[in-house]
């Protein structure tokens, strides 16, 4: 007796027919809910402590070829960098990218302007906050995530000197509280 024949398309496939060798749909075992992969180009660490970070965004930004290869070979530097806004646009300046050694002719400037990729009412209500309080937009990471270069940018409070070593003590002090904490489990 003949098998019946299914009655949806790919009902009589098996769940492993699907694609061979894990390609793009083997690393979403979880589902929806899970985040897509990071992989952070540089991280601003240095923000952190100067700045008090009120409030973050995620944003795109504008990049020619050569300097998305610089990334992907992971030379950049976010030090000097700080977000500007003017007029319905956001800019990154100060960002240092970088020549790529073979993109030879095509190659781009290391310290020049970025675009930030926004929408209108983001740029009015994170940029005007900074605007209005007279606090500062600072980039706290680059990353690319899905093949596409992201930069967390961040509203800060310049943080004063006695700011900055009251910070230092609470972390310090939150770092052995952890420490004894640990030493005490492991006995």
């Amino acid at each position: 007796m003949p098998a019946p024949k299914p009655t949806q398309p790919g009902a009589g496939k098996s769940k492993s027919a699907g694609k061979a060798g894990g390609g793009k749909g083997a690393a979403k075992a979880g589902g929806k809910d899970e985040k897509p992969a990071e992989r952070v180009v540089a991280e601003n660490r240095k923000a952190r402590h100067e700045y008090e970070i009120i409030d973050t965004l995620e944003c795109g930004i504008a990049l020619v070829g050569s300097e998305v290869k610089s990334l992907r070979a992971g030379r950049m530097s976010l030090d000097e960098a700080y977000g500007r806004v003017e007029g319905d646009e956001a800019w990154l300046l100060g960002c240092d990218i970088p020549e790529y050694e073979k993109a030879n002719q095509l190659n781009h400037k290391p310290k020049r302007q970025r675009k930030l990729l926004l929408h209108r009412r983001e740029i009015r209500k994170f940029a005007g906050q900074a605007f209005e309080k007279g606090l500062t937009l600072v980039p706290l990471k680059m990353y690319f995530t899905n093949g596409r270069v992201k930069v967390l940018m961040g509203i800060g409070r310049g943080r004063k000197l006695h700011d900055k070593r009251q910070k230092l003590k609470d972390d310090s002090a939150r770092r052995d509280i952890e420490q004894g904490l640990k030493a005490r489990r492991g006995d």
